[in-house]
């Protein structure tokens, strides 16, 4: 995304952590943080809207948001579109935290904000890899990086679903995976392939020996969400919490300024599955997210109903679980172009 001229990251000489005429609250962007925090919001939010509502700030010459109203803002989203051509989820994300701010930050209701209209995301067809291609594509990784694209591939799952996963939700006995917290705040059940009950067995045999490796050096305490910290004081360190994909370092919490071990950093296997498309020679491209793609088209090919993918990809409507099935072409009744009659 390109950044605009307004967009530099000395920030040292931006005064917009104060309130006009007072000393006694919180600074702005503190009380965002806390607002993020007291919502439950994801860390990734809590790194975005700050950034945002700098940028906002900046652009207005380094005007409180207080002092701003609708001019401001649809100048500054006006300005993101067409100087700096970001994406309409861009624009939306910006929108989204102005929103966030006037609203639950300085508790100012702007019914302006309600009625502007979003950005429009323009409908492209996912990028779906056939079969050979998925087989070429994990012929090309190994070790992590192909256990974790193969379940990708196997379930269905996005890729901070499996990288978020806890050991406790591999159910080897019943073959399957509960994914806790997905998208929307929902839990839902995937299967477990068979071809990855050894793979995963091995690997986890390994993560093993590392948290007790930690636990024998006084760590092997695990991020927990939500107060079950306080609620189950122990259960931070037992082996059902543990990452199944952990970090190879340990690392302090931006929250808490614990060290720990978090899960795998996600780019790690973005950068994998790049460098295997190319590899691979694919000419489509392809991320971790077309793996997931590729998984409900391979299931509507195998001949399941499309209610049964929508509750695997759990799609709040069913019209978004049917653009795979224009790309199998089975739009309408399957219509077959007259050439092939002429075959």
């Amino acid at each position: 995304m390109a950044c605009p001229t307004y967009c530099y990251r000395r920030r040292s000489h931006l005064n917009i952590n104060h309130y006009p005429g007072t000393q006694t609250k919180p600074r702005l962007l503190d009380q965002v943080r806390d607002k993020i925090r007291f919502k439950h919001y994801s860390i990734r939010t809590e790194q975005a809207y700050p950034d945002w509502i700098r940028r906002f700030i900046l652009f207005h010459a380094k005007r409180h948001p207080a002092e701003m109203g609708a001019p401001e803002v649809e100048a500054f989203l006006t300005h993101l579109a067409t100087v700096g051509r970001v994406a309409a989820s861009t624009q939306n994300q910006a929108l989204s935290t102005l929103l966030f701010l006037y609203r639950e930050v300085l508790g100012v209701e702007l019914p302006w904000m309600e009625n502007m209209q979003r950005a429009k995301r323009s409908q492209k067809l996912p990028v779906v890899l056939t079969v050979n291609e998925v087989r070429m594509l994990l012929a090309h990784m190994e070790g992590l990086d192909w256990l974790m694209a193969s379940l990708l591939y196997g379930t269905g799952m996005r890729l901070m679903e499996c990288v978020r996963l806890r050991v406790k939700d591999l159910d080897f006995e019943m073959k399957q995976i509960t994914v806790r917290n997905g998208k929307g705040g929902k839990d839902r059940v995937t299967m477990l392939p068979e071809p990855m009950m050894r793979p995963l067995r091995e690997h986890l045999r390994r993560v093993e020996t590392i948290h007790e490796q930690d636990l024998d050096a006084g760590l092997g305490a695990v991020y927990l969400p939500y107060a079950l910290e306080r609620k189950y004081p122990n259960a931070n360190r037992e082996w059902g919490w543990q990452y199944v994909f952990p970090s190879k370092t340990i690392s302090t919490d931006p929250r808490s300024s614990i060290k720990r071990r978090h899960h795998r950093d996600e780019q790690t296997l973005q950068r994998a599955i790049k460098r295997a498309v190319r590899e691979a020679g694919i000419s489509k491209p392809a991320s971790c997210h077309s793996l997931r793609h590729s998984f409900a088209t391979a299931l509507l090919q195998n001949g399941y109903d499309i209610r049964t993918v929508q509750e695997l990809l759990v799609h709040k409507d069913v019209k978004t679980t049917m653009i795979y099935t224009h790309v199998l072409n089975r739009g309408g009744r399957g219509v077959i172009s007259p050439l092939e009659s002429l075959a």
